[in-house]
């Protein structure tokens, strides 16, 4: 088992994740590739104090980027969608 502070790597705050946050209590995060969503669901309810309903993950693959001849890579990445359960709320940035 991975620690907890292992399994997220941090908040995702985009346009999106804010409205996903305001219209249906879900919150992006930015997680190790291994982890699995009960790994992730335990790390959330860990961290934040919140119960979590529900994990959706997605995996994606780094860009390939040149610069003249020379070629390289992005590395690839895992996003997951946390669904809290009704009452429990998360704010990362609070009177900005």
């Amino acid at each position: 088992m991975k620690h907890t502070y292992d399994v997220i790597h941090g908040p995702m705050l985009t346009e999106k994740g804010t409205l996903m946050k305001e219209m249906d209590n879900k919150v992006l995060f930015k997680v190790s590739r291994s982890a699995n969503k009960i790994e992730i669901k335990n790390a959330v309810e860990e961290i934040f104090k919140v119960k979590v309903d529900r994990v959706t993950t997605m995996n994606y693959r780094g860009k390939t980027k040149r610069m003249g001849r020379y070629e390289g890579k992005r590395p690839d990445w895992k996003k997951a969608i946390v669904t809290l359960k009704e009452g429990d709320k998360l704010d990362f940035i609070e009177g900005v």
